[in-house]
């Protein structure tokens, strides 16, 4: 066998899984395919390039999974948290950074780490089993060849998703005599203060043109073989959403709850936010406005928007097209692809779906493949931790539950039932104390602690 493990993919979870590996003492052979071969999305070489929105989501452990999930990354020696958090730009309660500072600090220290060799080529094929352990986590974005050669190993069809990008604004160009800023509840959070957010109101009238607008708008024409592939619930365009229904935006990314227009003194009709996407505060993106519409409609449409009617856009929405492994079939419970056990798959080409989730399971390959590669036995952690929730998703749970497998953000939902009956109120911190107890257990039995 091969003295070194190789990780296919520099995003988030091949990034993480690297790193895992080298703090366990194994050499690591990083093979990222760009600038050799670019993707549709990404516009730079940069290892853990942020392609979509700049946000981590929520860091609060106590109330939300995923910033449960932030919690216990750290508490495993993520890189990924460290540079998020060295690099957090304002938020409100939630955890955002600076793209281009967060991505240079990854490839940083992986370019210091002396046991792992970063190589740039596109990887066409699976590794075979002679050339030893493997972990792939080429994330949504796989290259056609290696996805073909992912469909001859295991004769199942990738499933597939499209993924849509939100629009970056100049700040500068934003009408703050129309805007305002406050975070939604007047909450502050880790990295900001009770006004992280910019926000953009419309009245009803407003509202009702800008849906009409949407609707009618010309979006980008799909080819014929994509037509059939479904939008990921979580990250539907805003066009999408304004077909199904008047009111469906306003109960989403334009909803009013918990924000007041100091020029009115009341909640408006609809609100749009604007979240700071880098240190200088220049740039900040539309929260939740993932677009499919052409760039010259998005541009006429999204100025409808009072205070953005003479925006200025850094960047406009997007759309690709994401793949997924059906991996309650295809993997086992250490991550190990069942037809090739000397193969491990990892981040978001597994199934789980956002940057924190996917890092995450690079970092369960990583730490499984270090212990395998060291002969030791594969302890996965606890279900009840937001880390063994997802895994368990991935790997049998949801497969069990309905016989079909679709992308997921970490949530409480994939956590076990908490004993007895606790108070609303109680049950996420609850959720939260359980977790942080197993997870220090696991982590003092595998002798996994935080490097």
């Amino acid at each position: 066998m091969s003295k070194r493990i190789i990780v296919i993919g520099g995003g988030l979870a091949g990034s993480e899984a690297a790193w895992q590996l080298a703090r366990a003492g194994i050499a690591v052979e990083l093979r990222e395919m760009r600038p050799v071969r670019q993707t549709e999305a990404h516009s730079t070489d940069g290892l853990a390039e942020l392609v979509c929105s700049n946000s981590f989501r929520s860091d609060n452990a106590q109330a939300n999974a995923v910033g449960l999930l932030h919690e216990e990354m750290r508490r495993c020696g993520s890189l990924i948290l460290k540079a998020a958090d060295a690099h957090k730009v304002p938020a409100g309660d939630a955890l955002a950074v600076d793209r281009h500072g967060f991505s240079a600090a990854v490839e940083a220290a992986l370019k210091a780490e002396p046991l792992i060799t970063i190589v740039r080529t596109e990887q066409a094929t699976l590794p075979a089993p002679e050339e030893g352990h493997a972990i792939i986590a080429t994330g949504p974005l796989t290259s056609p060849a290696l996805a073909d050669s992912i469909k001859s190993l295991t004769g199942e069809d990738a499933l597939a998703f499209f993924d849509a990008i939100a629009p970056i604004v100049h700040v500068e160009s934003v009408d703050m005599t129309l805007a305002w800023r406050q975070s939604r509840y007047d909450k502050a959070g880790p990295g900001g203060d009770k006004a992280a957010y910019i926000n953009c109101a419309l009245e009803k009238p407003e509202y009702l043109a800008f849906i009409e607008a949407l609707r009618a708008g010309e979006k980008t024409e799909f080819k014929e073989w994509e037509k059939s592939t479904p939008y990921f619930e979580g990250c539907l365009p805003i066009e999408v959403m304004a077909e199904r229904g008047l009111d469906t935006l306003r109960f989403g990314p334009m909803k009013p709850v918990g924000l007041t227009d100091p020029r009115s003194l009341r909640r408006p009709y609809a609100v749009v936010q604007l979240r700071q996407d880098n240190a200088l505060g220049t740039l900040y993106n539309m929260v939740g406005f993932q677009t499919k519409l052409k760039h010259g409609e998005q541009i006429r449409i999204l100025r409808m928007i009072p205070a953005l009617a003479r925006a200025e856009f850094a960047r406009l929405g997007g759309i690709h097209r994401n793949t997924f492994i059906n991996s309650p079939k295809l993997l086992d419970s250490a991550l190990r692809l069942k037809a090739a056990p000397n193969l491990r798959f990892a981040g978001q080409i597994t199934g789980v779906e956002g940057y924190v989730e996917s890092a995450a399971i690079g970092l369960l390959a990583g730490r499984f493949a270090a212990a395998e590669f060291r002969d030791e036995a594969i302890e996965p952690p606890p279900p009840t931790t937001a880390l063994g929730a997802l895994l368990t998703h991935i790997t049998g749970g949801h497969l069990e539950a309905k016989g079909t497998f679709q992308p997921m953000n970490v949530n409480f939902g994939l956590f076990p039932p908490l004993p007895g009956k606790q108070h609303k109120r109680e049950r996420k911190p609850a959720f939260a104390e359980r977790a942080l107890a197993d997870l220090d257990r696991w982590l003092g039995r595998s002798g996994a602690e935080a490097a």
